[in-house]
């Protein structure tokens, strides 16, 4: 990928220069594990790892850039991939969209190939052995490792495989290791050891104020249609974190999952009849 992004000079809102759009892809495996590559020789920060992409040029959709990114870097068909994540960032070389796209393991075809010398490797998320990384990969990376199904309320906690949790404000005595449902103003606060804040957020603006604080991921409820819609409006825009949907009832679930998920969503909560109890 020719733009990295792990220096950021200045805010992305402030930068004059044209918005140059670029995509990234997250190849998965059978194994559920991603492919990352280094950057070739007589390229900058050569050596380092990163998901493959570059540029969108003139005329491009993201999915056809996708394409003809990996077809040219590593050799293999992107067959279909999802929207997840898109930041903005000004560099020394260029003011950047980063939209980055998951591919499923039955996504692509062929044999990766090393069309411009690099190396390439699979990597489980959340256990990488590859080094050196892009500095700013960091975020992205723990991001990989986070659940992609829950099941809960707002009011009782949000939980996943292998005892991930997500805690609602007022839970007393979270275990090690759990997430809590915070309001933005409470991501600085003091918590217990092991304990992180996961932000309620009801619209873009919240999303990006989420962002700025650094917030892991962030909890978008939805209560009637018209919250479900804005929510698809964010995610066509390009979110820059994860976002979990919380629909209020099995109903909104099931009119909205799908379109949620085809469009960048983490995840969408399963729960009772009601959510929101």
């Amino acid at each position: 990928m020719d733009w990295l992004w792990h220096t950021r000079i200045a805010p992305a809102e402030a930068d004059p220069r044209p918005l140059l759009q670029v995509v990234a892809g997250i190849v998965y495996n059978d194994r559920g594990e991603v492919l990352l590559s280094s950057r070739p020789a007589g390229k900058a920060y050569a050596g380092y790892w990163e998901f493959a992409g570059g540029k969108v040029e003139a005329g491009e959709g993201e999915l056809a850039a996708l394409r003809r990114e990996f077809a040219e870097e590593l050799g293999i068909q992107i067959r279909s991939a999802v929207p997840w994540l898109a930041k903005t960032h000004s560099y020394e070389h260029a003011h950047v969209r980063l939209h980055f796209f998951r591919v499923p393991a039955d996504g692509w075809r062929g044999e990766l190939q090393a069309r411009e010398g690099q190396q390439w490797r699979w990597q489980q998320p959340g256990r990488y052995d590859v080094s050196p990384m892009l500095p700013a990969n960091a975020a992205l990376l723990a991001a990989l490792a986070l659940p992609m199904q829950f099941s809960g309320s707002l009011n009782e906690g949000l939980h996943a495989a292998d005892g991930f949790c997500v805690l609602p404000l007022h839970a007393a005595n979270p275990p090690p290791g759990s997430r809590l449902l915070a309001d933005l103003a409470d991501l600085a606060a003091d918590t217990p050891d092991g304990v992180r804040r996961w932000p309620l957020v009801h619209s873009p603006g919240g999303l990006a104020a989420a962002a700025a604080a650094q917030a892991e991921a962030a909890v978008w409820p939805t209560d009637n249609a018209t919250a479900a819609e804005q929510a698809c409006a964010a995610l066509a825009e390009g979110v820059p974190l994860p976002l979990v949907l919380l629909p209020a009832n099995a109903a909104l679930a099931a009119r909205y999952a799908e379109r949620w998920l085809a469009a960048g969503a983490q995840a969408v909560v399963r729960g009772s009849e009601d959510n929101f109890r």
